[in-house]
């Protein structure tokens, strides 16, 4: 039976290398491979990928949106988050949206395809240094953030902003009102206590929503 393997980076470099290191594997295929996180959102939907491997700072649809509507349309098909990037938050964020692994572009080659094994069988798998940090959350009590208060379109429309995109475009987008998108936009920088949009896109950076 082949295993279907879905990959989404925006670095061409690194969507190659990881094809060729999980076809190396017997009976693993990477059925498609996007740059943005909408892009694997529609791949997923259609080919129905036994896992998905997403970079967290995907484009458009970050990586912690993409795992929402990979694991809402397709039930089957697990998440493992590979990215630079050990964060509290966004670990805490992505296993809530139902990511089942996260690992680190640190780790050594073989670290993803046992990562890849675990979640084929239905196991979790996080990076040495990522279980670390989750431990130590755990130990600290976890207090309950701003940031964890935010809805999914208030977390979308923070990083389209950030990422230049006007209230129009992203109305477009959405297919929604303008007002709409103002509203999201008005409830996040409300909950985040932020003033401008200059503000607003410092928040994305230094949260990762975008890269800098």
């Amino acid at each position: 039976m082949t295993v279907k393997l879905l990959v989404a980076d925006d670095h061409a470099i690194v969507r190659r290398g990881l094809q060729a290191l999980l076809e190396a594997e017997a009976g693993w295929q990477v059925c498609a491979a996007a740059e943005n996180g909408q892009a694997a959102v529609d791949l997923a939907v259609r080919l129905r990928p036994n896992v998905a491997i997403l970079d967290y700072s995907l484009p458009g649809l970050n990586g912690l949106e993409a795992t929402r509507h990979i694991r809402h349309a397709c039930p089957g098909t697990e998440v493992l988050i590979y990215t630079m990037h050990n964060n509290e938050d966004i670990i805490r964020d992505v296993l809530r949206a139902g990511a089942r692994g996260y690992l680190l572009k640190t780790e050594d080659d073989s670290e993803v395809v046992r990562a890849i094994r675990a979640l084929l069988h239905k196991k979790p798998y996080f990076s040495p240094q990522v279980a670390q940090t989750l431990l130590d959350t755990f130990l600290s009590g976890g207090k309950v953030v701003a940031s964890q208060t935010l809805t999914s379109r208030e977390r979308e429309v923070i990083q389209l902003v950030a990422e230049g995109r006007s209230n129009r475009d992203i109305a477009s987008r959405w297919k929604v009102s303008i007002k709409t998108v103002e509203s999201h936009r008005t409830a996040a920088m409300r909950k985040l206590n932020l003033r401008s949009g200059v503000e607003l896109a410092l928040y994305a950076v230094r949260n990762k929503l975008i890269e800098p």
